[in-house]
């Protein structure tokens, strides 16, 4: 969802796919951000909350009337339907990165 936004155009590839590592791990309750992670990836999950939250707002509060191909591709269970998985409360979102 990210390719059609440019805000997130700026964004390193790399930090930006730890980041949606990171959200889809805590927005399944998988656990944190590991040493194991944190190594291989070059960052510290304290690096990447501030692009974790911006991604979950984009969830919570993207435009539904344009742009729908990429939802509906992933909508698809041949995708494991990933994009009809509910956001995180920001709130939650904010507490549950507290304690990574």
């Amino acid at each position: 969802m990210t390719l059609q936004e440019y805000d997130y155009a700026g964004e390193s590839p790399s930090k930006l796919a730890a980041s949606c590592l990171l959200l889809a791990l805590t927005m399944k309750n998988l656990g944190g951000w590991t040493p194991t992670l944190e190594y291989y990836s070059g960052y510290r999950s304290q690096d990447l909350h501030p692009l974790v939250k911006r991604l979950n707002f984009l969830l919570i509060y993207q435009p539904r009337d344009k742009l729908k191909a990429v939802r509906t591709k992933y909508s698809h269970r041949v995708f494991f339907e990933v994009a009809k998985v509910t956001p995180m409360d920001m709130l939650k979102l904010e507490e549950t990165l507290k304690s990574c």
